[in-house]
């Protein structure tokens, strides 16, 4: 097999790969609940085979009623739909205790919430903390949504949606089931606990600030292969701390969300202000995916001290023609990655059967569902649905194997500009191509490739090799 080399050298004295931003250090949960009171859950059979959200929901009222306190169980399985954490409470799982989620979509009520980047009625998680500040889920116990049933009701309906041109809404009309809700909340931290099987995203951060994710293990693989499955998914939310975390999922591992189209534009809400370290990555779409929801902005973000492990990418900025937004100040540095597909990928242009939404003919636009029509809201004036990329950093990266070494394509209306990679290495099966690009740096950067190949430029200014 014939290798070939290129080293990438640009000749300037400016240092990429500084310290950190001083914003760095004041992301997570500020406090913990304080209260030490322990409540224990009673009445709930530990088999795992009857519905025990009565108890455990009544257990963690219990503790916030008397000013907060640790919500503890005894040792085995317990059965349970949606349960809701309230304010100064720590719901504590512990290693001999295991939640397993409920297999029938009337056990999670259905509320107001966003997904996948617009507002609409949903199923409430396995674990909710909405609209709470200082709270806590740890301990070293299993929470297993048990995500199967939801997987089999998306392909069943994507057989059915797909003939008829409605690919761009069943991920929607699906409505499966996240396993942790965080929405509109502060001061929450999430520690120590393993996610298995979920029915949809397994962690998502929504509306909230202030929240600490760590050491969490996420299992999405033990019962098939579940569709969508995302790791953690930070949605328009700010000073957001995520770190020591193991991710193993069908979709994007660490991502990066801020709402879709007319209704992420109408919203308005960016997700900034976020640190993700010392973190693992293997199955998935991505270490770290920025995107696809762009709308309200994704900045400030620091990804640091990050692995790959036959992940889909290695990091990820995708974003479409309606989505609108700008995605700027991305700093992600110390990556190692091994048997990815691309480790470098961006797109502003990302998967258009998903990313564009028209009505058939046939469906008569007044009949249809309220979420339907948020869909199909178009986004006026188009200039406002285009993307953004800026202002990225890129530094001490090491890529074991790859299928391509990178692929960043913009518009000719929308130029990923201001893009630095230092000390890089990368060997790839094949090179890869930038187009509609703009005031790219480049400092030992070298790329390796199986088949011979070069990066290829085009309809680019300004990229230093």
């Amino acid at each position: 097999m014939r290798y070939l080399t290129i080293f990438f050298i640009v000749l300037t004295l400016k240092a990429f790969a500084g310290p950190d931003p001083e914003w760095t250090t004041k992301v997570g949960a500020r406090s913990f609940p304080s209260a030490t009171t322990t409540v224990t859950v009673t009445g709930a059979a530990k088999d795992g085979s009857t519905l025990a959200t009565k108890a455990i929901q009544t257990a963690i009222d219990k503790a916030a009623a008397g000013g907060g306190g640790v919500v503890v169980f005894e040792p085995g399985t317990y059965l349970t739909g949606s349960i809701f954490l309230k304010e100064g409470v720590e719901l504590r799982i512990d290693k001999n205790v295991e939640l397993i989620g409920s297999q029938h979509f009337e056990d999670y009520p259905e509320i107001d919430t966003r997904i996948a980047g617009i507002e609409m009625k949903w199923p409430a998680a396995l674990l909710n903390i909405i609209g709470v500040k200082k709270a806590a889920i740890t301990g070293d116990g299993k929470v297993n949504a048990r995500g199967k049933f939801c997987w089999d009701k998306y392909w069943a309906m994507r057989k059915e949606y797909d003939p008829k041109g409605l690919r761009w809404i069943v991920d929607y009309d699906a409505k499966r089931v996240r396993t942790l809700l965080i929405q509109n909340a502060e001061d929450i931290t999430v520690k120590g606990l393993k996610f298995i099987d979920a029915g949809f995203w397994t962690v998502q951060v929504l509306y909230s600030k202030y929240v600490t994710v760590d050491g969490i293990i996420v299992r999405n693989n033990e019962d098939g292969h579940g569709p969508s499955t995302d790791g953690v998914d930070i949605d328009s939310s700010s000073w957001v701390l995520v770190q020591n975390c193991d991710i193993d999922c069908n979709d994007d591992d660490f991502c990066l969300k801020a709402g879709r189209d007319w209704d992420g534009l109408r919203v308005n809400r960016p997700t900034e202000y976020v640190v993700i370290r010392h973190c693992t990555a293997r199955k998935g779409g991505g270490l770290l995916t920025i995107g696809s929801e762009t709308s309200g902005g994704i900045r400030h973000v620091l990804a640091t001290d990050l692995t790959a492990r036959g992940t889909g990418n290695g990091f990820h900025i995708k974003s479409a023609t309606t989505r609108g937004g700008t995605v700027e100040d991305i700093h992600v540095r110390n990556i190692t990655m091994d048997s990815v597909g691309n480790a470098i990928l961006f797109t502003m242009n990302w998967n258009p059967a998903y990313s564009y939404s028209t009505l058939p003919p046939g469906y008569n636009p007044d009949s249809i569902p309220a979420h339907w029509k948020t869909m199909l809201h178009k986004v006026e004036p188009p200039e406002k649905g285009i993307p953004h990329f800026k202002d990225i950093y890129v530094s001490n990266i090491k890529v074991a194997s790859a299928k391509r070494a990178i692929a960043a394509a913009g518009l000719d209306r929308s130029l990923i500009t201001g893009v630095h990679i230092d000390n890089t290495t990368i060997h790839a099966a094949t090179a890869g191509d930038i187009s509609y690009a703009d005031h790219w740096q480049l400092n030992n950067f070298t790329v390796t490739t199986k088949d011979g190949s070069t990066i290829q430029v085009k309809n680019s200014n300004d990229i230093k090799f």
